[in-house]
């Protein structure tokens, strides 16, 4: 792919389309960040990324840190408290994805009226829509920036990125300099809890999540599963902490090999680094006293679990 020539040619749709002022939905992730990458020259578009309350740990600092570097203009919105009030009680998965689309919405309505947006850009690539049904394909998953928007969404939307696929984009990425930066779902941390999301369980899987993430980056000096994270399941077990017996909680870890996230193998690492990384999440997080490896292909799994 000619990478300096798609960005011209994304940047002359974007300035084709947009009559008005644009507001850009960032959520940090490579997809999102390219796009932003693209348009940071385009006059008449905020650039705008959401605290969701749903993303790792540290990712605000992280996107906060690339933006400066990379001289993107943006503003942050703090809109966790909102995120967590609505999923209260909620715990099947489409459901999830649905008001979280709905909510990251309602949010950015409220920032385009301030701003005087008419159109929304968005990161969608191939696989978020062709995953997201439509004409004879299966709904697979509603993605929040693809299947969970709802009908009345009262914006124009604009997607320079749609036809490409995960490779092509880290390949664009790669023209910025822009670093690598693992897949992230939209709806974030709320589909890797399986049930309800509270701050509690919040809190556990981002702490799991970084032990994970460190763990990968510092034992791999090549090439590192194409994505690696953990899941916090619904079901607890007995463990034993100390000499005290505990009903604790258990996380599963999904590490995936893929080109372009249409279909992937489960990763085989080294059962030194399941056990180091087993051993720290237990260790370091009382609460957790099991830890599982998932050793499902995709197909006939999905990558993420909901």
């Amino acid at each position: 792919m000619d990478a300096e020539k798609f960005v011209a040619e994304s940047r002359e749709m974007i300035i084709s389309n947009l009559h008005g002022k644009g507001i850009l939905a960032c959520s940090g992730g490579q997809d999102s960040t390219l796009l932003s990458m693209i348009a940071a020259p385009i006059k008449n578009i905020e650039i705008v990324f959401v605290d969701t309350g749903l993303l790792r740990l540290n990712e605000v600092e992280r996107v906060k840190s690339l933006f400066e570097k990379f001289r993107i203009p943006y503003k942050l919105i703090d809109a966790k408290k909102i995120f967590l009030e609505n999923l209260k009680g909620v715990t099947d998965p489409e459901t999830k994805r649905k008001i979280i689309g709905k909510t990251f919405i309602d949010v950015f309505h409220q920032e385009a009226v301030s701003y005087g947006a008419t159109y929304l850009l968005q990161g969608t690539i191939a696989p978020d829509w062709i995953e997201s049904g439509g004409q004879s394909r299966d709904t697979i998953k509603s993605h929040h920036n693809v299947g969970g928007l709802p009908e009345n969404l009262g914006f124009k939307l604009i997607e320079p990125l749609r036809d490409l696929y995960k490779d092509e984009v880290r390949e664009i990425s790669r023209y910025f300099g822009l670093p690598e930066v693992m897949p992230f779902p939209g709806p974030g941390l709320a589909i890797r809890i399986i049930g309800e999301v509270t701050e509690y369980r919040l809190d556990i899987l981002k702490r799991a999540t970084d032990i994970l993430e460190r763990s990968v980056n510092e034992r791999y000096n090549g090439e590192r599963p194409w994505q690696y994270f953990c899941v916090l399941l619904s079901v607890k077990s007995t463990g034993v902490h100390g000499d005290q017996r505990t009903y604790g909680e258990t996380v599963a870890i999904r590490m995936i090999d893929t080109l372009d996230g249409m279909t992937g193998t489960f990763s085989r690492p080294d059962w030194e680094l399941l056990s180091d990384i087993s051993v720290s999440i237990t260790d370091e997080i009382p609460e957790i006293n099991r830890v599982v490896y998932d050793i499902t292909d995709k197909p006939p799994a999905t990558i993420e679990w909901e």
